[in-house]
C-alpha cells in the first residue's frame, strides 16, 4: 500500500522525468498520464518543495499560456534513480483498483 504522501512524491518525480524527456504542456501531460489537469498543475507548481526547478517557457509570439515546461534543475533528486525505478513509480501511481 502506498501512502498519500508517497504517491504525491512519486507523482512529482514522474512528471519531472517526463518534462525532462521532451517539451510538454498541460495538454500533452494530461494525454500521456491520464491525470487530471488540476492535479498536474498543482504538482508542477509544488516541485520546488523537493528542490526541483521547473519553469514554464512561453513561446514567443504565442497566445497566452502557449508554451512548454522545462526542467531547469533536479536539485537533490537523481534522475538516474528515477530511470532505474520508473516501473515501480508507475505501479505506485496506478489507480487503486488496478493494484488489487
Amino acid at each position: 500500500m502506498v501512502s498519500k504522501q508517497q504517491k504525491a512524491f512519486y507523482r512529482k518525480l514522474y512528471l519531472s522525468w517526463l518534462v525532462a524527456q521532451q517539451e510538454h504542456n498541460l495538454t500533452s501531460l494530461v494525454a500521456l498520464t491520464a491525470m487530471p489537469r488540476r492535479t498536474i498543475q498543482d504538482t508542477l507548481a509544488d516541485l520546488s518543495d523537493i528542490g526541483i526547478d521547473c519553469q514554464f517557457v512561453q513561446r514567443e509570439g504565442g497566445r497566452h499560456n502557449e508554451g512548454y515546461y522545462q526542467l531547469c534543475s533536479w536539485g537533490p533528486i537523481s534522475p538516474a534513480w528515477i530511470e532505474e525505478h520508473l516501473q515501480e513509480l508507475l505501479q505506485a501511481l496506478a489507480p487503486s483498483d488496478a493494484q488489487q
